[in-house]
């Protein structure tokens, strides 16, 4: 499936304001389900973007404008062919088929702080993992897949303007957060349990809306199994891999991979207000 996506942001100051450089997320990780045919980014006239590669390999670009600005607008489009199968199957490796397995050593090692139970987590989250434990051992792909699935019987779904993450206890505790929310609660619990899990953010297409072009920046999960590699988990949607999913950035935790940051120069209330749109559109021609 070809998928035209368009991401656009545009700032409003009272007076002209000192921009600081911008840090962008736009660019789709590709692989062999998804392969970007085009990119576009125009930031608007007197402007210089720098391109790099953070840790863990995610595609930035940095906005430099030149002169105060009333005003300013950045515009990503892209074009996407996604092939991702709607019901994948995993190779899972066969000494991770049951939990609890250990990664072998040099797994460990590179995943690093992204599996294992972070420092001074709540018990009320460990606790919440532990439930769908049913028995030790138990099959590793059920047993994450109820996990997923029992993000929204626990935590509503409430889309959030402000900026940042809640915890995962603050989650559990509100019984309600954004998709950022509920898929940092997940990684929580996943990493709680001994699995190695990273924040993944993205767009989203779907298919289930009314034609139009809807769509959304996103955010989800990913864990790692032996074999079968990084398992994309959408608990907002309770889905399991890639399909309706465009990822652009992975990372340990939603405060690094944020779709666009940056400062100006001036007081917070020169700072009118911030529009972004964005629209995910099946091409025609394909399914």
């Amino acid at each position: 499936m070809k998928l035209g996506i368009r991401h656009r942001t545009r700032y409003r100051y009272r007076r002209p304001v000192t921009v600081q450089p911008h840090r962008l997320l736009a660019v789709p990780r590709c692989g062999a389900e998804l392969r970007l045919d085009e990119f576009i980014l125009d930031a608007g006239p007197d402007t210089a973007i720098a391109w790099s590669d953070d840790v863990f390999g995610n595609r930035i670009a940095t906005i430099d404008f030149t002169g105060d600005r009333r005003e300013i607008a950045i515009d990503a489009s892209m074009v996407v062919e996604l092939d991702a199968p709607a019901w994948p199957l995993f190779a899972i490796a066969v000494e991770a088929h049951r939990y609890p397995f250990p990664y072998d050593e040099d797994d460990r090692a590179d995943l690093g702080a992204l599996a294992g139970p972070a420092s001074g987590e709540a018990d009320s989250v460990a606790a919440f993992a532990r439930g769908f434990v049913a028995a030790e051992p138990t099959d590793t792909l059920a047993l994450l897949k109820d996990l997923n699935a029992g993000m929204l019987p626990r935590v509503a779904y409430r889309p959030r303007e402000e900026e940042g993450t809640q915890s995962p206890a603050e989650t559990l505790a509100l019984g309600s957060g954004s998709c950022r929310d509920i898929a940092a609660l997940f990684i929580a619990c996943a990493r709680g349990l001994g699995f190695g899990a990273r924040a993944v953010s993205g767009y989203l297409h779907d298919p289930d809306q009314a034609a139009g072009g809807q769509g959304s920046t996103h955010a989800w999960a990913e864990v790692f199994l032996p074999g079968a590699g990084w398992i994309a988990f959408d608990p907002t949607h309770g889905r399991v891999g890639d399909a309706h999913l465009i990822p652009v950035a992975v990372a340990r935790e939603n405060r690094q991979i944020m779709p666009l940051t940056g400062r100006y120069a001036g007081s917070a209330d020169d700072l009118l207000g911030m529009d972004v749109d964005v629209t995910v559109t099946a091409m025609a021609g394909t399914g």
